[in-house]
């Protein structure tokens, strides 16, 4: 028997959690190579923790310790009306190989089979760890991205927007209209998020969106947060509409280098963002334990909430 035990995650939970995200991913990098992605203060990785207990209090989940009562692994969860996303999943370096990692997983999984919902999740193509991890729980690839990055100029893009396609600021009053969409792209809806980023309580949420003949034709969030700089979540029924609403989330970050996520088989929208001077960082990986219909369109997907 392991001796350890899995638990919901409580608010006390921040600062543990924070510092275990920090090293956790600091640790990955270093040993792969690529240098530290996330240097200085642990408590700035918070902005996971407080941005899932904002969406989703309560839902995650930890793994302690059962001598030291620490927290030695941590997963967010995020449960939508039609799928379940699993957010980043983390465990101490000195604790592998005792199944913290897998025990993590199942209790995710045994809550979507219970729910009778799809568990979905975007994964680094580069940590086969982890890949092996997901597939051997069941979960099984059904899309590929490229992580780009692209250098905003402080007085904005040098390069024109896309002819034809009219961007504007989203309200709640396209809420509706977003679920429709992404209902209609990927398959699935999650209202409480699209609501969430319009408020922008914290301040660092920015929403664009296209509207169409028959509603929205596209909509893409970006996070401008000091700890955590991204593009996504996002979806479009064509490529020039995602490259329009890329186009405008760039500009909302003058000055910075935000990430963001492309289909691989999206090659006129791949062109165009090399065209702007994007470069790729690292290619990731949708996988879903349960059906994961067919993409019909541009799905850019985050890490923060994970949007699987």
């Amino acid at each position: 028997m392991p001796n350890f035990h899995i638990r919901k995650m409580e608010l006390g939970d921040r600062q543990e959690i924070s510092h275990l995200i920090h090293h956790s991913l600091n640790a990955y990098y270093d040993s792969i190579g690529r240098g530290r992605p996330m240097p200085g203060d642990p408590i700035g990785r918070a902005i996971f923790f407080d941005v899932y207990w904002k969406t989703d209090p309560a839902e995650g989940i930890v793994a302690t310790d059962d001598d030291s009562g620490a927290i030695i692994g941590s997963c967010f969860v995020h449960p939508r009306e039609t799928h379940i996303s699993l957010g980043i999943m983390n465990v101490h370096h000195e604790h592998f190989g005792r199944g913290v990692a897998r025990s993590l997983l199942a209790a995710v999984t045994d809550l979507g089979k219970a729910e009778g919902k799809s568990v979905r999740l975007v994964s680094s193509c580069f940590n086969l760890d982890s890949y092996s991890l997901y597939t051997r729980g069941g979960f099984v690839p059904f899309n590929t991205f490229q992580d780009m990055m692209v250098s905003v100029p402080e007085g904005g893009l040098d390069h024109p927007a896309p002819e034809g396609v009219t961007v504007r600021e989203a309200t709640p009053d396209d809420v509706k209209a977003m679920g429709e969409l992404e209902m209609q792209v990927s398959g699935i809806s999650r209202l409480a998020d699209y609501q969430y980023f319009i408020r922008n309580e914290e301040g660092f949420w920015h929403v664009s969106v296209i509207e169409g003949k028959e509603g929205l034709d596209g909509f893409l969030v970006s996070c401008g947060s000091p700890d955590f700089n991204m593009l996504g979540p996002g979806v479009a029924r064509e490529e020039t509409h995602a490259a329009a609403l890329i186009h405008a989330e760039l500009n909302q970050n003058r000055g910075r280098s935000p990430i963001f996520l492309v289909p691989v088989n999206s090659g006129d929208l791949v062109a165009q963002l090399y065209a702007w001077g994007a470069r790729n960082t690292e290619m990731h990986v949708a996988q879903s334990f349960g059906p994961a219909r067919e993409t019909r369109g541009v799905v850019m997907p985050t890490f923060l909430p994970e949007t699987g």
